[in-house]
């Protein structure tokens, strides 16, 4: 990094200070405000802000890397535009008509309060479990790949720059800086790419996409149907397909932190544009990270000099470093850390409303809009604290993080995905199988977890074994059907939600005012749009199958 590259950084520091400052000055002191930016957010803003949610460090560190390690593999859980594109078109109107503040106020309306606060329980410990700690982590990692920064003093500094800047700007601050970030994150990385590609093809783009091709080898495929296949094992056939749908719609279309952009939309028509938008921009990561990974194990193994990264999780840092000239280094940089911020802010921007508005709120009715947002305030600094305590846990992730956060998920959305398209889709699902069927669904996913952790003490041989040896992505199909299989059960026992409770919050309990909003909501154009998100994605699955 030379100084001009430093001068840059500076500057964006003191622009996390300006945007903080216009916000405070700004503010109202509400919910809506602090929470979902008044509700009055365009769908530039909010398409900008569900990619920059979700592409944090582990896309830069944990995706790349897994491009490095197993080429193509992991490419299922990014070309999901399609996914999003059923959150704008088939969850939006409900979670918009119930004017909701999060995930499991709207399960508390069409379930009841018990399946709320299982929901928002079970997102919490996720959050710091998983999302803030390995986005710290992460994050550590970069940093210290880049500038040169010691790991715990990248890690520690980022998470409290973050926690600050959240605590003082809500979603407010978040979603503008969301909208600054994101063009020059795609326009950084894809200059990484194609700089990338001249330099293994030796000035040639399609010659250096040859020359990864070759060297990733049958690891170009998305598909490892064949046993002797060494990622076999890991992705199963078409089986990788279904897993990664069942986790991709509990990410994209129930998470808290990612449909809480889409509800900060002024109205429908911008909730679902910002969908479509995201969906466009969600296929740009293989391209941003996967790819320059593999591009980066190729260059290593040519022994290019500057690329003798002993991990794969610094294979992006090491594009950055070798490729970018003086100053374009610094302005990409600027946005890496842009998007740790961004993504680190959201998590901490939804655990906070999950916990204001899910437990205080229900507990303090009578809490003024003031009060609101100082304990939001509190519950924030308690979500950097918890996640500052974890991190020393997260440095023994190692090479597979990518790969790893998928396997936890896959433990924690079948039965959270479940719920939600029983719950939307069917009206004689009972309050009470929401409940039980959230509930065992997920103490079944941990006590997977657990045996995963305690492998080692384990026989190979025995019915815990034999558990422990089901395929992950079989595992997640598997808890996904049988968590709609108990909810059926106790259904057949259990008193039916009166039809007052399930005005307006499923598919066939709609009246027609909700229905013609919702049809007056999306055009042609949209139509149009949406389909052609769907024939890329089908496009990418054909060429790498």
């Amino acid at each position: 990094m030379e100084l001009l590259d430093w001068i840059i950084i500076g500057v964006f520091l003191l622009t996390l200070i300006g945007i903080v400052y216009w916000v405070m000055r700004n503010k109202t002191g509400n919910t809506s405000d602090f929470f979902l930016s008044g509700r009055s957010e365009t769908w530039i803003t909010v398409g900008a802000a569900i990619f920059a949610a979700n592409i944090g460090s582990e896309h830069l560190v944990g995706l790349a890397g897994a491009g490095a390690e197993s080429g193509m593999a992991m490419a299922h859980w990014e070309m999901q535009g399609w996914m999003i594109l059923i959150l704008g078109w088939v969850f939006v109107p409900f979670y918009a008509h119930s004017k909701v503040f999060t995930m499991p106020e709207f399960l508390s309306r069409r379930f009841n309060q018990n399946a709320s606060s299982t929901l928002s329980i079970i997102t919490l410990i996720s959050y710091v479990l998983t999302k803030v700690s390995v986005t710290a982590f992460t994050g550590g990692i970069f940093l210290e790949t880049i500038l040169g920064i010691d790991f715990w003093y990248g890690a520690i500094g980022l998470v409290l720059l973050t926690g600050i800047f959240s605590v003082l700007a809500g979603m407010k601050g978040i979603m503008v800086i969301s909208v600054v970030q994101t063009p020059i994150l795609i326009v950084g990385s894809l200059t990484i790419l194609v700089l990338g590609l001249l330099k293994i093809g030796g000035g040639g783009i399609l010659e250096g996409w040859q020359s990864t091709l070759q060297y990733i080898g049958e690891n170009r495929h998305l598909i490892h149907a064949d046993p002797s296949d060494p990622l076999y094992s890991k992705f199963p056939g078409v089986g990788v397909i279904f897993g990664a749908a069942i986790i991709g719609f509990w990410y994209w279309c129930t998470d808290q932190h990612i449909v809480q952009r889409v509800l900060a939309a002024k109205d429908l028509k911008n909730a679902r544009r910002g969908t479509i938008f995201a969906g466009f921009l969600k296929i740009l990561p293989v391209f941003m990270f996967l790819i320059p990974g593999m591009i980066a194990a190729a260059l290593k193994a040519k022994g290019v000099d500057g690329f003798n990264f002993d991990s794969n999780d610094k294979a992006f840092g090491s594009m950055v470093i070798n490729l970018l000239p003086m100053g374009i280094k610094g302005l990409v940089t600027v946005g890496f850390i842009a998007a740790l911020v961004t993504s680190l802010a959201a998590h901490f921007n939804s655990s906070a409303t999950l916990f204001t508005i899910d437990f205080y709120k229900i507990k303090h009715p009578k809490a003024s809009e003031k009060r609101l947002v100082w304990v939001g305030r509190m519950a924030t600094i308690t979500v950097v604290f918890l996640g500052l305590i974890w991190i020393p846990i997260m440095r023994g992730i190692g090479n597979v993080l990518y790969e790893y956060l998928q396997n936890v998920q896959s433990l924690i959305a079948p039965a959270i995905a479940a719920v939600f398209v029983l719950g939307v889709f069917n009206k004689r699902i009972t309050p009470k199988a929401g409940e039980w069927g959230l509930l065992i669904g997920f103490i079944v996913g941990m006590l997977r977890l657990t045996l995963l952790v305690f492998h080692k003490d384990i026989a190979p041989d025995s019915f815990l074994g034999g558990i422990i040896a089901i395929n992950w992505l079989y595992f997640c199909i598997f808890l996904f059907l049988f968590t709609m299989a108990v909810m059926f059960v106790i259904s057949y026992f259990t008193p039916k939600a009166t039809e007052e409770q399930l005005k307006g919050i499923t598919y066939f309990t709609q009246d027609k005012a909700q229905l013609a909003e919702t049809r007056a909501s999306w055009s042609t154009a949209d139509i149009i749009t949406s389909i052609v998100v769907v024939c890329i994605c089908i496009a990418f699955y054909a060429y790498f199958w």
